[in-house]
């Protein structure tokens, strides 16, 4: 039963066709019995012979009985030939036009095919009777680009996911190093501080080998795809240990790091997760401060949720720029101070909505600051 509906579909769609070639077709039987019938009057009915008679008389110079003779030796007696060679003749001439209006149908599919392979804007346009071909074609035409597009989006995102990753290993990666540094050129350290400053390389190797493994585990995904693993966190001694580690990059500037929030700050969340966000948000305010300034964490929790405010003190940014400071690769590009891939922001926006949270940034007067909302579960 489909398929005897689908076969009728497909009479109907081409009705239109069927009708015009089929109108064509009698127009030229037509035109073609009219010029039979003309030739055939012309030659038999002596027209042709006084043309031929008056062609001699006047150009070769010959009487009448003598044109009539050859006439009759040259002609008349070829006559059932003359008259073939004039039918096939006019059917060759006939059958010519009949097949250009028909393969003209043929010549427009065949472009519409070829916009079907070649990457070009230009829409697929057949004749009025072809509209069922040129639906199809337009149908075809709009899966192949939107397949093609989704392959460059996942291709992107790919690439994207990639950049995210190697932006995060360089973070355990650079504060080992600057420990590492610390260790190698200070070798009058207390035992204690050494075995802290070995501690915090030790904690940062951990981080980046988990991270490695998350980059063998994840890399044909994009973050839409990565589980969170929720687990309650003392988030206060969390941001401790981050602004520790963040004390060398501190130093070298003359910035102060201090934290607002309770003593004791429990938080339900996916712990490294987050870790990342804190630690592109505190990486940022450091880039962009100015030297000798305070850069202050505050949290606090209300009914529904935990908000944690990154403030720094540098150049305010211009509204134009704030609005896409989360917007993948983008950089603020303030001269020399230009620094990173553009993607830190982008990626802590998207963990940070991966825990169904928000974070936005606001500039005035030259101070800066990063807000996370987070829904709390506990706190």
């Amino acid at each position: 039963m489909k398929h005897k509906l689908k076969h009728n579909k497909q009479n109907s769609d081409f009705r239109r066709l069927r009708t015009k070639i089929a109108c064509q077709t009698a127009g030229i039987a037509a035109a073609a019995a009219v010029i039979v019938y003309s030739v055939y009057s012309f030659l038999l009915r002596g027209n042709f012979a006084n043309l031929i008679l008056s062609i001699l008389q006047s150009v070769f110079g010959m009487d009448k009985p003598a044109a009539a003779r050859l006439y009759e030796r040259t002609f008349r007696s070829h006559m059932d030939l003359l008259i073939l060679l004039s039918l096939l003749a006019v059917f060759a001439v006939l059958l010519y036009i009949y097949l250009g209006w028909f393969t003209r149908y043929f010549e427009e599919i065949g472009k519409g095919l070829d916009a079907l392979f070649y990457d070009t804007p230009v829409e697929i346009s057949l004749s009025p009777e072809l509209f069922a071909i040129e639906r199809r074609l337009s149908l075809a035409k709009y899966t192949l680009d939107r397949q093609k597009n989704e392959m460059q989006l996942s291709e992107q995102r790919k690439n994207d996911l990639i950049m995210y990753l190697a932006h995060d290993l360089k973070t355990p990666l650079s504060c080992a190093a600057s420990y590492l540094h610390l260790l190698h050129d200070e070798p009058q350290l207390s035992a204690q501080l050494r075995e802290k400053y070995l501690s915090v390389c030790l904690s940062n190797t951990q981080r980046l080998e988990g991270l490695i493994q998350e980059f063998l585990e994840i890399a044909k995904y994009n973050l839409s795809h990565i589980t969170l693993h929720y687990s309650e966190i003392n988030l206060t001694r969390l941001l401790e240990q981050l602004v520790y580690e963040f004390t060398p990059a501190l130093e070298k500037k003359g910035l102060a790091c201090r934290l607002d929030m309770a003593e004791n700050l429990l938080f339900t969340c996916d712990a490294d997760k987050l870790l990342r966000v804190f630690d592109n948000l505190l990486q940022n305010a450091v880039a962009y401060s100015d030297g000798n300034t305070q850069i202050t964490i505050a949290a606090e929790c209300s009914d529904h949720f935990l908000i944690l405010r990154f403030s720094s003190h540098g150049s305010t940014i211009p509204p134009e720029k704030l609005e896409h400071v989360f917007d993948q690769f983008y950089r603020l590009g303030r001269g020399q101070d230009t620094v990173g891939s553009g993607l830190g922001l982008a990626v802590a926006k998207q963990i940070v909505e991966l825990h169904q949270g928000t974070v936005c940034a606001d500039s005035r007067d030259g101070v800066t600051v990063f807000t996370v909302r987070l829904p709390r579960f506990r706190c």
